[in-house]
């Protein structure tokens, strides 16, 4: 048996009762019945009509745990949940689905409204099952805080930057503002000249602790290059499948179309970073540390072994940075484990070792 598993049976234990878990659909109705009913209280629905009855009817105290919908072949089950998110009691429910379709819009679909996975069939029981007693887990922890940024807690976690670190941070990130700020001016200038868009790309982003914040870069692709994420999934450096457990987390692609002209410049130096001075001097991030990721990278990383990237400053370079940045070898295996490495190592004389590193490594040799 698992760690997780051994964890879940032990809460249950803790607690007198199994987690409550509400399925709706026919498909796999007797596959998690089977297979599930000993660690979970599961309550089975052969519609969403019967579910969302049930739902309303029930007291606050007595909600599911985690609902797990099945993907009709309508699409029905996206204006389910779309509907409970705007209820105030129910739009904070784990939510998992389950599909015998592979439809990239309706997947587009589910990260749009922050389902927590998407399994496409066949899937892993086991993995199902890893994936639910962990979601539990982090809720239970998460319960004294009810405004959850976009899985758990964001106080759940909690680094402490060293003194010496943040004033390090605050002293430099000036200097180096100041110094910069006729480089920077340029770089916005032919941003605006070469296409239409803001000069800062602005997104959100998932830090120390899971904690969300605003992240800034120079913009180096057209305006619409997150919404075209999907067009390119199958050419993704690191695998296919961005909602899969089993598969890939990170998105980059070699020679990406959406890079446009000037961007590929600023990409190659890492000059589209520099904005980042900014989120250093608010605190959001530190020079060294894990790069912060984006929302729906960063809910794939919430295993108990990998979480622990989050556990470490965020930062503008990394033990990534300076060891496979830009390189075809590098796994997603690989860089995973850096993160942890660092998270659990991170002191003075690492970070300094880091930053040494980082310029060499600022030019990259591949279009990625």
């Amino acid at each position: 048996m698992t760690v997780m598993l051994q964890q879940l049976n032990i809460l249950q234990t803790y607690t007198g009762m199994k987690p409550k878990v509400a399925h709706a659909g026919e498909d796999f109705k007797d596959l998690l019945l089977n297979e599930m009913s000993g660690s979970y209280a599961i309550s089975s629905f052969n519609s969403f009509q019967q579910i969302k009855s049930a739902l309303y009817n029930l007291p606050i105290l007595e909600l599911p745990d985690v609902l797990i919908l099945e993907v009709d072949e309508n699409g029905e089950c996206f204006d389910f949940i779309e509907n409970l998110k705007k209820d105030v009691h129910l739009k904070g429910l784990l939510i998992l689905l389950l599909s015998k379709y592979d439809n990239k819009i309706w997947k587009a679909r589910a990260i749009a409204l922050k389902v927590h996975d998407y399994y496409l069939y066949p899937f892993s029981v086991i993995n199902l099952h890893e994936r639910i007693s962990l979601l539990i887990k982090l809720r239970i922890l998460s319960s004294q805080n009810q405004e959850q940024s976009f899985l758990f807690s964001q106080k759940d976690f909690v680094y402490k930057m060293p003194v010496s670190k943040r004033l390090f941070d605050i002293v430099f990130s000036v200097i180096i503002l100041l110094l910069l700020s006729p480089l920077l001016i340029l770089v916005a200038l032919l941003i605006f000249a070469d296409s239409k868009g803001p000069v800062i790309y602005k997104s959100k982003r998932a830090g120390t602790g899971y904690k969300v914040f605003d992240f800034y870069k120079f913009r180096s692709m057209q305006v619409d290059a997150e919404q075209k994420v999907i067009d390119f999934e199958k050419l993704n450096l690191y695998g296919n499948d961005n909602f899969s457990t089993n598969k890939a987390t990170f998105f980059k692609v070699a020679n990406d179309p959406r890079i446009t002209r000037v961007g590929q410049f600023i990409r190659n130096t890492s000059i589209d970073e520099l904005p980042q001075l900014f989120n250093i001097l608010l605190g959001d991030m530190s020079f060294v540390g894990n790069r912060p990721l984006p929302l729906y990278e960063a809910e794939m990383l919430t295993s108990n072994e990998w979480s622990m990237r989050f556990l470490g400053p965020a930062g503008l370079t990394g033990l990534w940075q300076i060891t496979k940045r830009g390189k075809k070898s590098v796994s997603e295996q690989e860089r995973k484990e850096l993160d942890n490495y660092y998270a659990k190592s991170c002191s003075f004389w690492l970070d300094l070792k880091i930053l040494i590193k980082t310029f060499p490594a600022l030019i990259q040799q591949e279009k990625v």
